[in-house]
């Protein structure tokens, strides 16, 4: 039997090569969501077995939060509290009742592993809006996926994925406006930015950032009220997030503005640091600028970061691209701008070791920049034609070394940075102490929400600030409803310490009955346990 002529066997390897090439064109979004939802839940298999799914601190208080809403001594909506923006918390109610979904953070991670998946997807679409080819496409999704601190972070129950999925979704939608001016991708683009203010304070600098934009490109083109109009469309439908929060604060804590300057407020804290010389940044843009750099550096990789100002650097100054795609991009900027200007006005803290104190802290901030470096890398690969290969090449050999070194400046600020507490052994006291003996615990959430959590004891166990008429009644009359109390003895920032401090029953009813870093714990002594209340009677929300 005679061979294939070889230019025939070159025509059929070309047919089938251009036939996987079109259905995967028109199957990649599904493609996609496979793929990333199978390394979404290995990873986050590793990281639950490794112990490391809930090291960051913060994730076990959003975990609180979330069950606070559903479970306690005062369930209900008040739980979300003030100054923690509310949508990821009230994701959580749908599975933290659930023992399980709550002590191994899955009910916090389930939905950064959706964002993660969704926010893949939408680095391909973004991409494909602006001109790239398909191996441009997925390249820019490998830069996001294949990235250590991403792929932690969506193991945990932690907001960054649900920030960049709703920036990113409402970046896409703007650029789709851009392109199509139809009235649909506004409304979709003001919608997912809407979301994103009420899962970080970043969104309320792109929710402005965009409008400027909109404005922008209108006024250019339409004219000023042509461009007012659609600004004020934007702003009514976009910034419903931010008059929602400012209503919340206001009825339920009587100010507008107290998740903002409130005693458990970022300020409150940076306030703290300024006055203790610790807040490098303020009024210092060379600080601001050279420290957000470092943590983009260790959150992206250096590599990944020069090759995305490359890639960006391509894309704006590219004149074959209409000049309203190059407009709408800049979006891509905002989590770079307003981090700049966080730390500038002592709004935020970050601490890189070595570089701006002994410890890391917030470095994961740094994270929020991936999305927009994956676009412009998938975009540098695109325009490098001849190069393509060797820069896509280059960016797997540094990945593979940082897998290989498991090298992740996230993993190292939830573990060993400002972010962790150890609270293992005053948790453990509790859950071996007071688990099987009738009586509340009293504690402050603010300060030790990390205790509550690595205790395993049931949320209505506890008396905190959250408590309503029960935490009004034990700092009053603490022998008759608190059997132990948890505080940062000589501590003002411990709220139940400084409420208690002076109470006389507190004073002669209490013993010290351990000292730990991070709270001491106290025990009511033993001639007034007859006169303990150890079950549920008062109404939380009736004021005595």
């Amino acid at each position: 039997m005679k061979s294939l002529n070889p230019t025939l066997k070159i025509s059929i390897k070309e047919l089938t090569i251009k036939r996987f090439q079109q259905w995967l064109e028109v199957n990649a979004v599904a493609v996609l969501v496979v793929i990333l939802s199978i390394i979404s839940i290995v990873s986050f298999v590793h990281y639950y077995h490794n112990g490391l799914a809930i090291a960051y601190n913060d994730a076990r208080s959003h975990l609180d939060i979330g069950r606070r809403v559903v479970e306690g001594l005062n369930p209900g909506l008040a739980q979300l509290g003030s100054v923690w923006l509310p949508l990821t918390h009230l994701l959580m109610g749908l599975t933290i009742w659930n023992d399980f979904m709550w002590h191994s953070g899955l009910a916090g991670a389930i939905q950064s592993m959706a964002a993660f998946v969704a926010t893949g997807v939408l680095v391909y679409l973004f991409l494909k809006e602006i001109g790239t080819g398909l191996f441009a496409r997925f390249a820019g999704v490998a830069v996001f996926v294949l990235n250590l601190n991403v792929l932690y972070l969506q193991s945990t129950a932690m907001t960054e994925l649900m920030l960049l999925v709703t920036m990113t979704a409402g970046s896409y939608f703007l650029l789709k406006w851009f392109k199509t001016e139809k009235l649909y991708f506004v409304v979709l683009s003001t919608f997912f930015i809407m979301l994103s203010t009420l899962v970080r304070y970043d969104g309320w600098f792109l929710f402005f950032f965009a409008t400027c934009l909109v404005f922008f490109q209108l006024w250019r083109k339409k004219g000023f009220s042509n461009a007012t109009g659609m600004a004020v469309l934007f702003c009514t439908l976009g910034g419903f997030g931010i008059f929602f929060w400012l209503l919340w604060n206001w009825l339920i804590f009587g100010d507008p503005m107290y998740f903002a300057f409130g005693p458990y407020s970022a300020h409150a804290q940076q306030s703290q640091l300024n006055a203790a010389g610790v807040l490098p940044t303020k009024f210092s843009w060379y600080q601001s600028i050279r420290i957000y750099w470092y943590a983009l550096a260790y959150d992206s990789g250096a590599f990944t970061l020069i090759l995305g100002m490359i890639g960006s650097v391509v894309l704006w100054l590219n004149r074959k691209i209409d000049s309203k795609i190059r407009i709408a991009s800049l979006v891509l900027l905002a989590p770079w701008i307003f981090n700049i200007i966080a730390l500038y006005f002592g709004h935020s803290v970050l601490y890189i070791q070595g570089l701006s104190g002994d410890t890391w802290f917030n470095v994961r901030y740094g994270i929020m920049m991936m999305p927009s470096l994956a676009i412009f890398i998938g975009y540098l690969i695109s325009h490098a034609k001849k190069l393509r290969w060797v820069i896509f090449g280059l960016f797997l050999f540094v990945a593979f070394f940082q897998f290989s070194s498991a090298d992740s400046a996230t993993i190292d600020d939830a573990t060993v940075g400002s972010s962790q507490k150890n609270v293992t052994e005053v948790s453990g006291w509790l859950r071996e102490n007071t688990a099987n003996v009738k009586g509340f615990i009293l504690i402050s959430v603010a300060s030790h929400d990390s205790v509550i959590f690595s205790s395993g004891l049931p949320m209505k166990k506890f008396i905190h600030e959250g408590a309503g008429t029960y935490y009004d009644a034990a700092i009053s009359d603490p022998i008759h409803w608190a059997r132990w109390i948890v505080v940062r003895s000589y501590s003002n920032d411990d709220s139940t310490w400084r409420l208690l401090k002076d109470n006389a029953d507190f004073q002669k009813g209490y013993e010290l009955v351990d000292h730990y870093p991070f709270a001491d714990i106290y025990k009511i002594k033993d001639e007034y346990v007859a006169g303990l209340i150890t079950d549920p009677i008062l109404d939380p929300k009736v004021k005595k």
